[in-house]
C-alpha cells in the first residue's frame, strides 16, 4: 500500500452519486444510476474508540502495530524500508518494557497495475506477486526487522475475512450500486477529475492518456459517517498524530465526505465481491483488512471475530503521509460500519528525499535499500534514518552526511569509546572487573547523568519521538568520552597505588555506561548493541532477554571478565576524505534475483 501513492486520487476526491452539486461540474463525464435508494443511516458500535499510544489502562492487551501492506507492482524502495525500521525499532522498544508485541506487515497484491506488471514480464499474476513478496521478506531480513506477522492479501485466510467483512457492512445497509463514468488512468488505478490532467487528458504522474470507462460499480456509504467521524477526533486528538496531520483530516472531514466507489468490473485480480462475481473489491477496501486478518492464526478456520479477539484494535498505524486519508477516514468509517473497534492511533511520517530533491526512476535518483544495507551494514541504515530524520516530518538522505553522521556516531563516539576501555582494562587488569558498578560510581555524578539519560530516552521512545530517543542514548557516550578524557585512567595507572585503583573504577564505571547504551539503543542499532553486549561477557541469550530495567544502573559485577577488546564498528570509508579511513565491514546482503521488467513497472 505504501508503494501506491499514484493510485489514490479517486479516494482523494471520490464522487458522491447521490451529491447533486458534486455532479453539476462533472456533468459532461459522469453519469450515475444508483440502483436503490440511498439507505437510512444505522446504528453501529465504537467499542474501542482511539486512545493514547501510552495509555496505561489497557497494560495488559498487546501491543499490535502494523506497517502499511506494500503495494508489489514492483520491488521494495527506500521510502517502504524506512517505515518498517521504525516500526522495528518501536516494536523491540516495547518488548523491552515487556509487552507481548504482534508486529504486522505484509504486502498487498491485488489491482490491475500488479496484473499489468505480471504480463510485461510475462508471468502470472500469482508468480508476479510471490517474486516481490519475497523481495520484501529478503529485504527485512537484512534489515533485522523482527517481524510477527507477515500477511499477504492473496492468503486465503484474508479473502475469507475481506468477504465476511464486506457482507457485514452490506447487512448494515452501507453498500449500493451505481454506474460510473469517467476517464481512468490504469497505471493510477484511478479515476481522474479533467482539472488534475494536463492536454490530451494525460496522467499527471505518468503522462500517459487517460482511457474513457463506464463501470457498474458499489459504493460505500462513506458521507453517512461525517459527524461520527468528526465526534472521534474531537474526543480522540491522539487518533492522528503527528498533531499537524490531525489537523488535515479535520479539514478534510469539515470540507465534505463523499462515498467512494469499493468496487470494479473490469479488474480480474482482485477478490470477487460477495454478492457478485463479476466485480472484484476494491484493492484498497481489500488491503485494510489485512491489518485483522493478520492475526488469524494459520492452522484456524478463518473468522472475523476470532481475528479481532486475536489482538484488535490496533495500538498504532504507521504511515507514510500519502495514505494518511485511506487510514484516518475511509478505515474508521468502514470499521464503524462493521460494528469494529478503531484502532488507537494513527501515525503519518514524511517523505525521503535525496541532496534535497524527491527521488524517482526519471530522475535517475532512486536508492535500492538492499545497495545500501551492502554497502554500509544494517545499524548504520537504521541509525541513520531513525536519528536524522526527525519522526513525522519529512527527511534527506545524502551520502556524505550518511557515512559524517555514522562515523562521528557510532564508529567515534560509542565504538570508540568501548575499544579504548576495554583495551586499558586489558592491559592493566587483565580484562576483568575489580568492583561492582553500583560500588564503583558512589558518589559519582556521571551516573545520575547516565540514569537521566536513559530515563529521557524511555519517554522519547514512548513518544514515538525516536530522533530524540537516538540523541538522549548518543549524549551517554558522549558523557563517557568527556569523563575518559577528564580523568585520564591511563595516567592513573602510571601512578600506581591509590591512583590506579581508582582508574580501575573509573573503567567498570564507562563500561557500565556502555552496557545501559547498548540496551538502551537496542531498538535502532540491534546487532551493534549485540557486539557491545557480548564484549561485556554476555551470552547471546541473556542478550535476547534483556528488557528496560536493564538499563538501571549496576548490571556490571566484580570479576566479571571482558572479552577481547575489538572495534565494533569501524569507521567508513569516505571517498572525499582520502583513502586512510577502514571500511566498515559489510554485511552479506541475499539479494533476489527479479526480472528485469519488474524493476521498472513502479511509478
Amino acid at each position: 500500500m505504501a508503494a501506491a501513492a499514484a493510485r489514490i486520487n479517486f479516494f482523494l476526491n471520490p464522487i458522491n452519486p447521490l451529491n447533486s452539486k458534486a455532479t453539476t461540474h462533472l456533468r459532461t463525464r459522469l453519469h450515475f444510476q444508483p440502483s436503490r435508494r440511498r439507505p437510512r443511516a444505522t446504528s453501529f458500535c465504537t467499542r474501542a474508540s482511539a486512545t493514547p499510544l501510552h495509555d496505561e489502562a489497557a497494560a495488559s492487551d498487546p501491543f499490535v502495530l502494523t506497517t502499511p501492506l506494500y503495494y508489489v507492482n514492483a520491488p521494495p524502495h527506500l521510502g517502504s524500508a524506512y517505515t518498517t525500521i521504525a516500526a522495528d525499532a518501536i516494536a523491540r522498544f516495547h518488548r523491552l518494557l515487556g509487552k507481548k508485541v504482534i508486529f504486522i506487515t505484509g504486502t498487498d497484491e491485488h489491482g490491475e497495475k500488479i496484473a499489468t506488471a505480471a504480463a510485461a514480464s510475462a508471468s502470472t499474476p500469482a508468480q508476479h506477486c510471490d517474486i516481490i513478496s519475497q523481495s520484501y521478506i529478503s529485504l527485512w531480513k537484512n534489515l533485522d526487522i523482527a517481524y510477527d506477522k507477515f500477511i499477504r492479501t492473496t492468503d486465503p485466510k484474508h479473502e475469507a475475512i475481506v468477504k465476511e467483512f464486506y457482507s457485514r457492512v452490506l447487512s448494515n445497509g452501507d453498500i449500493y450500486r451505481a454506474d460510473y463514468e469517467g476517464l481512468y488512468c490504469i497505471n493510477c488505478e484511478e479515476y481522474k477529475d479533467e482539472k488534475e490532467l494536463l492536454d490530451n487528458n494525460c496522467c499527471s504522474t505518468h503522462l500517459k492518456p487517460c482511457v474513457a470507462r463506464k463501470e457498474d460499480n458499489y459504493f460505500f456509504a462513506l458521507s453517512k459517517y461525517q459527524k461520527s467521524l468528526e465526534e472521534t477526533l474531537a474526543k480522540n486528538p491522539n487518533f492522528v498524530q503527528p498533531s499537524f496531520r490531525l489537523n488535515e483530516v479535520q479539514s478534510w472531514i469539515r470540507g465534505g465526505l463523499r462515498d467512494f466507489s469499493i468496487s470494479r468490473a473490469l479488474v480480474d485480480w482482485g477478490i470477487p465481491v460477495p454478492n457478485d462475481s463479476k466485480q472484484t473489491i476494491y484493492v484498497w477496501f481489500d488491503a485494510l483488512l489485512g491489518y485483522i486478518s493478520a492475526l488469524s492464526e494459520d492452522t484456524e478456520q478463518p473468522d472475523l471475530e476470532r481475528a479481532v479477539s486475536s489482538g484488535w484494535p490496533a495500538s498504532l498505524h504507521l504511515i507514510g503521509k500519502d495514505i494518511l486519508r485511506f487510514h484516518a477516514v475511509y478505515w474508521p468509517a468502514m470499521l464503524m460500519s462493521a460494528g469494529l473497534g478503531l484502532p488507537k492511533m494513527v501515525f503519518g511520517h514524511g517523505f525521503l528525499t535525496k541532496d534535497g530533491m524527491k527521488m524517482g526512476k526519471s530522475l535517475g535518483n532512486t536508492i535500492e535499500p538492499n545497495d545500501l544495507v551492502h554497502k554500509f551494514g544494517s545499524d548504520a541504515v537504521r541509525y541513520f534514518f531513525l536519528r536524522e530524520v526527525e519522526f513525522g516530518n519529512d527527511g534527506d538522505y545524502s551520502e556524505d552526511r550518511f557515512i559524517n553522521i555514522v562515523n562521528a556516531h557510532l564508529a567515534n563516539s560509542i565504538g570508540n569509546l568501548l575499544n579504548r576501555t576495554l583495551g586499558l582494562l586489558k592491559k592493566n587488569c587483565q580484562s576483568t572487573l575489580v568492583v561492582d558498578s553500583s560500588i564503583a560510581a558512589e558518589g559519582i555524578t556521571f551516573k545520575d547523568t547516565v540514569e537521566k539519560l536513559v530515563e529521557k530516552a524511555r519517554v522519547q521512545y514512548g513518544n514515538l519521538s525516536l530522533s530524540s530517543a537516538c540523541e538522549a542514548v548518543l549524549e551517554i557516550s558522549n558523557a563517557g568520552n568527556l569523563y575518559m578524557d577528564e580523568r585520564a585512567p591511563w595516567s592513573l595507572f602510571k601512578q600506581g597505588g591509590a591512583a590506579s585503583e581508582a582508574a580501575a573504577k573509573d573503567l567498570v564505571i564507562i563500561l557500565e555506561a556502555m552496557r545501559i547504551i547498548a540496551v538502551a539503543l537496542s531498538p535502532v542499532t540491534p546487532s551493534l548493541s549485540w557486539r557491545i553486549y557480548g564484549q561485556l561477557g554476555y551470552s547471546k541469550e541473556q542478550f535476547d532477554a534483556a528488557t528496560w530495567s536493564d538499563t538501571k544502573w549496576g548490571g556490571l559485577k566484580s570479576g566479571q571478565v571482558m572479552t577481547q577488546p575489538k572495534p565494533i564498528f569501524a569507521r567508513i570509508e569516505n571517498p572525499t576524505e582520502g583513502q586512510n579511513a577502514v571500511e566498515a565491514p559489510k554485511k552479506e546482503v541475499k539479494k533476489d534475483k527479479l526480472p528485469q521488467a519488474k524493476r521498472v513497472v513502479e511509478a
